[in-house]
C-alpha cells in the first residue's frame, strides 16, 4: 500500500489533465527560478556598481577626469555610469555656446539623464512582471488540477456499490500534488518580486538623487563660471 501511494506512482497514475496540470506548474517553477536568479545579480550588480560610482564621484576627482573615465568604459558602464555620461555630455557641448543660457544648460542635461534613467529602470524591472504572473496565476493552475482530480475521484466511486478510504485516497492524494506544486511554484515567486521590487525603488531612488546631486554641481560650476567673466580684469 505504500508503495502505490508514493509520491512518483501518484503523479504516474494521474489522470492526463492532472499530469498536464503538474507539468505547467513544473515549468512555472523552473522558470521562476531562471528569473529569480537572473534578477538577483542583474540587482546586485546595479547596487554595487551605484554604490562604487558614488564613492568614486565624492571622491574629490575632477569631473572631467571622471567623464574620461566612463567615456573610455562606455560599453561595460554601469547605470549611474550611464547617468553621468549622458548628463555631463549634454552639459559639455552646450558650455560653450553663448546661445544657450545656463537653465537651458541643466534642463538638456537633465533631460539626457532621465532618458538613460528610464532605460535602466526598465532593464531592473525585466522579468519581475513575469514573477508576479506565475506568483498570481500558480495556485489556481494547482487548484484546477485539484478540482479535477477529486471530481474523477467521486465520479469513480459512482461506479461501485461500496466505497472504501482505499478506493477514493490515491485520487485525492494525486489532487492534493497539484496544490502543493502550485504553492510551490508561486511562494518563491511572490517572495522574489516583493524583494526585488523593494531594490529596484531603492536603486531608483540612489539614481535620482544622484541626478539631482550632479545637476546641483553644474549649477555651481555654471555659476562660478558666469562670475569669473564678468569680473573686472
Amino acid at each position: 500500500m505504500q508503495a502505490e501511494l508514493s509520491i512518483t506512482a501518484l503523479i504516474l497514475e494521474a489522470s492526463v489533465v492532472v499530469q498536464l496540470v503538474m507539468l505547467l506548474l513544473l515549468a512555472f517553477s523552473v522558470v521562476g527560478w531562471m528569473m529569480i536568479f537572473q534578477r538577483r545579480n542583474v540587482l546586485k550588480a546595479a547596487s554595487a556598481e551605484a554604490l562604487a560610482f558614488e564613492d568614486r564621484f565624492w571622491s574629490g576627482v575632477d569631473l572631467a577626469r571622471l567623464f574620461q573615465e566612463v567615456t573610455a568604459k562606455a560599453q561595460n558602464a554601469g547605470g549611474m555610469e550611464k547617468l553621468f555620461h549622458a548628463g555631463f555630455k549634454e552639459f559639455a557641448r552646450l558650455r560653450n555656446n553663448p546661445a544657450v543660457g545656463q537653465q537651458q544648460m541643466l534642463e538638456a542635461s537633465y533631460r539626457a539623464m532621465r532618458v538613460v534613467h528610464s532605460r535602466e529602470v526598465d532593464n531592473m524591472e525585466q522579468n519581475l512582471s513575469w514573477l508576479a504572473t506565475i506568483g498570481s496565476i500558480s495556485p489556481y493552475v494547482g487548484l484546477f488540477g485539484t478540482v479535477w482530480g477529486i471530481m474523477n475521484a467521486f465520479i469513480g466511486l459512482g461506479a461501485v456499490q461500496q466505497a472504501t478510504l482505499a478506493m477514493v485516497a490515491p485520487g485525492i492524494a494525486e489532487a492534493l500534488i497539484a496544490t502543493a506544486m502550485g504553492l510551490f511554484a508561486a511562494i518563491p515567486a511572490v517572495i522574489a518580486y516583493n524583494r526585488y521590487t523593494y531594490q529596484v525603488e531603492k536603486i531608483d531612488n540612489q539614481y535620482l538623487n544622484f541626478m539631482d546631486e550632479l545637476l546641483a554641481i553644474l549649477q555651481r560650476q555654471t555659476a562660478q563660471s558666469a562670475a569669473k567673466a564678468g569680473a573686472p580684469a
